[in-house]
C-alpha cells in the first residue's frame, strides 16, 4: 500500500471541494471518499486503487431512511447495509431490497458497508484485482485477460471486446427493478440520475463505470412509492449459500390487478456488466394475464442478447431458470 493523506470533512460542501481536486473521475483518481471502506481499503492493499488523499465522509448527516412527500423513501448514502436491510419500512414496502442486501457479503461486512459504497462497488473479476495481469478496467489499453482466461463468473450481457467484468452488487439489482433515483451533489450543484442511466456499459472505456465526475458526492437514493398490493422478490443463485457473489440473480417488482400485470420491473444480477434491466421480459408481460407458462419465454427473450465466453455459457440457462422462478415467487399469491 502506498502512503496517502487522510482528511475528515464535516459538510457536503467540504467533501465536494476535496473531491474536485481529483484529476480523474474514475480509475486512478487521486482523491477518494471513504465511508465503510469495505471495498476501497481492500483495493488499496492490492495496489489496484492508489489515491493520494482519502476523504472520510462518515460525519456527514446522510445516515437516515426517511419517507418522502410522494410516499416513497429516501435512503442516505451513509445508511449501513444492515440497518437498511432490517429497517421495518423497507422490509414492509420493499422486501426485494431487504432480501438483496441480506444475501450479500457477511453480517460483519453489512454492518460497515454503506448504501453509497454498495452503489459504487467495483467488480470482483480476478484479473482486475491482480495487478500482474492486463486489465482494461484497471489500466486502459492493457487488454482483457478474462476473455481468454478464467471467465466462469463473468458477464454475458453488456460485454465488449474490452471488458466482460460483472457488477457484483446485489443491492444494485434490486434498486434497478425498483426504478430508484440517485441524488448527487457536485461542483455544479445538485442533480438526480435515474439508476438506469447511472451505470455505463464498458464499451471502449471500461474504466468509466458511472456518470460521476470529480467532486460528485452521492448524497442519497430515493425509491418511488409502490402501488398498493405490489409484491417484490429477490432470488440469488451462487456456488455456496453465504458470503458468495451471484452466478445469477433476479429482482422482480410486480403489481398484479384483476389477474393482469399492471406494472412490472425486472432486473438481473451476476450476468451483466451493470445491473441488467430486463426490458424485453417487462415488455412481454406488462398488461398480460399472469400465466406461469409465459414466464420462461419472457426470461429467454432477455437472454437472447447474451454473449457467453469459453466458461460461462451455462449462465444462459441458469439466468433463465432464475428469472422464471422469481416471477413465480412474485406472483404466487397475486390475483
Amino acid at each position: 500500500m502506498e502512503i496517502f493523506d487522510y482528511s475528515r470533512v464535516e459538510s457536503a460542501a467540504q467533501a465536494i471541494a476535496a473531491g474536485a481536486k481529483s484529476r480523474t473521475a474514475q480509475q486512478g483518481a487521486n482523491v477518494r471518499f471513504i465511508a465503510g471502506g469495505t471495498t476501497l481499503f481492500d483495493l488499496m492493499k492490492l495496489n489496484v486503487e492508489h489515491p493520494e488523499t482519502v476523504v472520510d465522509i462518515n460525519h456527514l448527516p446522510l445516515d437516515k431512511v426517511e419517507r418522502t412527500p410522494n410516499g416513497g423513501f429516501q435512503i442516505g448514502a451513509l445508511v449501513r447495509n444492515s440497518d437498511l436491510a432490517h429497517h421495518p419500512e423497507i422490509v414492509k414496502h420493499y422486501p426485494v431490497l431487504s432480501q438483496a442486501l441480506l444475501s450479500g457479503a457477511s453480517a460483519q461486512l453489512r454492518n460497515r458497508a454503506t448504501t453509497g459504497g454498495n452503489l459504487l462497488q467495483r467488480t470482483r473479476c480476478v484479473y482486475f484485482r491482480d495487478t500482474h495481469m492486463p486489465c482494461n478496467k484497471r489500466e486502459p489499453g492493457s487488454g482483457c485477460s478474462a476473455i481468454e482466461g478464467f471467465n466462469r463468473n463473468l458477464a454475458i450481457l453488456g460485454t465488449s471486446e474490452q471488458c466482460i467484468a460483472t457488477n457484483p452488487s446485489d443491492m444494485n439489482v434490486a434498486l434497478m427493478a425498483l426504478d430508484a433515483v440517485v441524488h448527487i451533489q457536485g461542483v455544479k450543484g445538485a442533480r438526480t440520475v435515474p439508476i438506469a442511466s447511472f451505470f455505463l456499459l464498458p464499451g471502449k472505456t471500461p474504466h468509466i463505470e458511472n456518470v460521476l465526475q470529480p467532486g460528485d458526492l452521492v448524497t442519497h437514493v430515493s425509491l418511488p412509492a409502490l402501488p398498493e398490493g405490489a409484491r417484490s422478490v429477490y432470488l440469488k443463485l451462487r456456488d455456496r449459500a453465504s458470503y458468495e457473489f451471484a452466478l445469477s440473480s433476479a429482482a422482480v417488482v410486480a403489481h398484479v390487478q384483476g389477474g393482469k400485470f399492471e406494472s412490472i420491473g425486472i432486473a438481473l444480477g451476476g450476468v451483466g456488466t451493470m445491473p441488467w434491466r430486463a426490458k424485453a421480459a417487462e415488455a412481454m408481460l406488462k398488461g398480460t394475464t399472469v400465466d406461469p407458462a409465459k414466464f420462461r419465454a419472457a426470461a429467454e427473450a432477455v437472454l437472447k442478447e447474451a454473449r457467453p465466453q469459453s466458461e460461462n455459457g451455462f449462465k444462459i440457462e441458469l439466468a433463465t431458470r432464475c428469472l422464471t422462478q422469481t416471477l413465480k415467487l412474485a406472483t404466487r399469491t397475486a390475483s
